[in-house]
């Protein structure tokens, strides 16, 4: 495959609480050393940037850290508001396993960043997903609820809610950073042709696992203030599971049900080629698509 002269390679798909001062996502960007950066994504409304880059697996842990450093130095939260949850400056840092790496591997290449974190940069870390300490915090959602206003308070009086690695008390300004390892993701956002948010919480509540929906679909209904729309926002966690086919589908036969359309749809960084079996009814909808949006294709052009 593409990258395959390292023999071990593995991405990062790293969630900072920026998406409007392109200074700072410049100075986030500048901050990976010696690994290829395959995309970068910001949003004003949610208030977050998305950067994925990869390389052999040490190389992408000390530009995560290097990142999370200018994240911590750059990025205050008690000024930031936006419509994505978040408790970190740094929010989540994710490693996927690509070639040569196993998802164990990954966890432990996660524990090892996460301790860094705190002793160089005193920010106090969350592990999830394979990197999980506890059965309860392998869901980001259950580490992210509430947001940083509350579980700065929490953390320092529930013991179910203090961080794995530092703490208890958040760092002032920089949060707390959620570190771990997945599979890949998708994130994939629909947006309606309504300004009513009502209508996409509605869908994102029938659609989602959590909800008895589709299985590895997570989903939020949110609005779009620069844009005047409501979006269903979707995570999924495994596109054998629920293929990118069928969580459209769901989204436009709810909406269809409740008198919206879907207007458009938008990738939030790359997708594996996999992933488009069945693409039909959603690729022509989705915004700013080229064949460089493909994780192969852009692995094949940024690594030797």
């Amino acid at each position: 495959m593409a990258g395959e002269g390292l023999a071990q390679l593995i991405e990062c798909v790293a969630n900072f609480s920026e998406g409007r001062d392109l200074a700072v996502i410049d100075a986030l960007v500048e901050s990976l050393h010696g690994v290829a950066l395959l995309d970068r994504t910001s949003d004003p409304d949610h208030h977050r940037s998305v950067l994925t880059f990869a390389g052999a697996p040490d190389a992408v842990a000390a530009a995560a850290f290097q990142a999370v450093r200018t994240a911590a130095a750059r990025i205050d939260l008690t000024r930031h508001t936006g419509i994505h949850p978040r408790i970190g400056a740094a929010d989540v840092i994710p490693l996927v396993p690509i070639a040569g790496v196993t998802l164990d591997e990954c966890a432990a290449l996660a524990v090892g960043l996460g301790e860094r974190i705190w002793s160089e940069l005193h920010v106090p870390v969350y592990l999830y997903e394979a990197a999980a300490r506890r059965p309860g915090r392998r869901r980001l959602e259950v580490i992210r609820r509430g947001g940083f206003e509350l579980l700065r308070h929490e953390a320092l009086t529930r013991e179910d809610r203090a961080p794995d690695i530092g703490g208890p008390a958040l760092h002032p300004t920089a949060g707390a950073t959620v570190v771990g390892a997945r599979p890949f993701l998708i994130a994939f956002n629909i947006n309606l042709d309504t300004g009513d948010v009502a209508v996409a919480r509605t869908i994102a509540a029938r659609i989602r696992e959590s909800s008895g929906g589709l299985p590895c679909v997570k989903a939020m209904g949110v609005f779009l203030a620069s844009r005047g729309l409501a979006q269903v926002t979707m995570n999924l966690t495994d596109f054998t599971v629920t293929p990118v086919h069928r969580a459209y589908e769901a989204v436009r036969d709810e909406a269809e049900h409740l008198g919206v359309r879907v207007l458009e749809s938008e990738l939030i960084g790359l997708i594996p080629r996999a992933a488009l079996a069945g693409s039909e009814p959603w690729l022509p909808t989705v915004r700013d698509f080229d064949e460089s949006r493909i994780l192969e294709n852009r692995l094949r052009s940024a690594l030797p």
